[in-house]
């Protein structure tokens, strides 16, 4: 009888061994996801490989990460919420990244969050040389904010600073001698709450902060009378064919006349509506579009939504009312100091049928800078991707923009 009883044990040790053995195996077989275009995974390799300086921010469980181009001015290049093979939020100009020669005029190599500063055009634009027409072919973005690598200044698992030293001269003649230092920080779940004054459901996200800082470095204060500058944020996203960007406003009884719509023609009305206290643009990547708000009636929040990968971008941006915004028009302008705070931009097709993206923008603005000799001015904004379900998605966005997302998709 205790023979009998031995003999089974053993069996039954024999039998979990092989059943171990077995499951051992299948797991060393299991080939993992293929990387593909539109993974984080992908566009991390892609930017090692055909650039020199890239920086990554991880939080503790590794699901949010952000990653950040020495090479191109501390840009942010992409960011994920879920993880290496998690979905890709930035856009990205692999033909460009990749290639071996600068373009001369300007390089779009992408990037959900760039450092750039204004005027774009008007008396005292940055991007044309005095004399020239506002026409592309006399365009031309500085080689600070383009091509010029920045300097690591530190780093560490969550933040990273950069800096950068250059000189530059206005459309009428007056010269910028400009130290710049930019620091990226990755936000935790209890910093993100606080920015948005709010308690976050369980959904995955990733969240950033940019803090840029300007200093007057030469022996001139900087006067409205010779032109100001001003930090400029840009953040270039992959639109889908149900991607809509969508802007809260204050709702004044004239607040249509501080919504600028016509940069580059006239917005088909099923492309811009504007109701009483938002706005909704359609980001699809098909029609050169751009829209503008005054600080007397933007708020310190835009976001979009991607209806097809059921993501909530919410941008948070620095918004004074009573303060001057440098005026980027490409004209000689009656009112150099009526700018915007907050753009929107959808990519399209050229006249000639070229196109650079298909991609979208978010852009906020600082205030007209009027920095006395060694003085610095600052600016910020946070970046949110929020991805999962849609009912969590859909209260989330009503809580932070005020829409129902719903009615959007309808």
């Amino acid at each position: 009888m205790k023979s009998s009883k031995f003999g089974w044990i053993i069996l039954l040790l024999w039998i979990t061994a092989c059943n171990n053995t077995s499951t051992h195996k299948m797991d060393s077989t299991t080939s993992p996801s293929p990387v593909v275009k539109g993974m984080y995974a992908y566009d991390a390799d892609f930017l090692k490989k055909h650039t020199k300086n890239v920086l990554e921010l991880v939080n503790e469980d590794s699901t949010a990460r952000v990653l950040i181009s020495a090479d191109y001015q501390g840009r942010v290049m992409t960011s994920t919420a879920t993880g290496d093979t998690g979905t890709s939020f930035g856009w990205i100009n692999y033909d460009l990244v990749s290639a071996e020669k600068k373009k001369a005029q300007f390089n779009p190599v992408g990037g959900e969050e760039r450092f750039w500063m204004g005027p774009e055009g008007g008396q005292y634009s940055l991007y044309f040389k005095g004399g020239d027409s506002f026409t592309i072919a006399h365009w031309q973005v500085p080689s600070f904010i383009d091509t010029d690598p920045y300097e690591v200044k530190q780093s560490s698992a969550t933040s990273v600073t950069f800096s950068k030293k250059t000189a530059i001269t206005n459309y009428s003649g007056t010269n910028f001698n400009i130290a710049i230092q930019r620091t990226i920080k990755l936000l935790s779940r209890q910093e993100l709450e606080t920015r948005l004054n709010t308690t976050l459901p369980d959904i995955n996200f990733v969240a950033y902060e940019s803090d840029n800082k300007v200093t007057n470095t030469g022996d001139k204060d900087w006067t409205k009378a010779k032109g100001l500058l001003s930090i400029w944020l840009l953040g270039m996203f992959t639109p889908s064919t149900s991607t809509t960007v969508i802007i809260p406003f204050h709702p004044l009884p004239n607040a249509r006349s501080y919504i600028t719509d016509n940069y580059f023609g006239e917005i088909p009305a099923d492309r811009l509506q504007v109701k009483d206290s938002v706005l909704y643009f359609t980001c699809d990547g098909k029609l050169r579009s751009k829209i503008g708000l005054s600080p007397v009636v933007a708020k310190p929040i835009a976001g979009s939504y991607d209806f097809e990968k059921n993501i909530l971008t919410i941008i948070i941006p620095q918004v004074n009312k009573t303060a001057d915004y440098v005026n980027s028009k490409w004209e000689m302008q009656q009112q150099p100091y009526k700018g915007d705070v907050i753009n929107a931009y959808n990519d399209g097709p050229l006249a000639d049928g070229t196109q650079m993206g298909p991609f979208y923008e978010i852009e906020s603005s600082s205030p007209a800078l009027a920095l006395k000799r060694g003085d610095t001015g600052q600016y910020k904004e946070s970046t949110c991707h929020f991805q999962g379900n849609y009912g969590t998605l859909k209260l989330l966005a009503k809580q932070l923009l005020g829409v129902d997302l719903d009615t959007i998709k309808k």
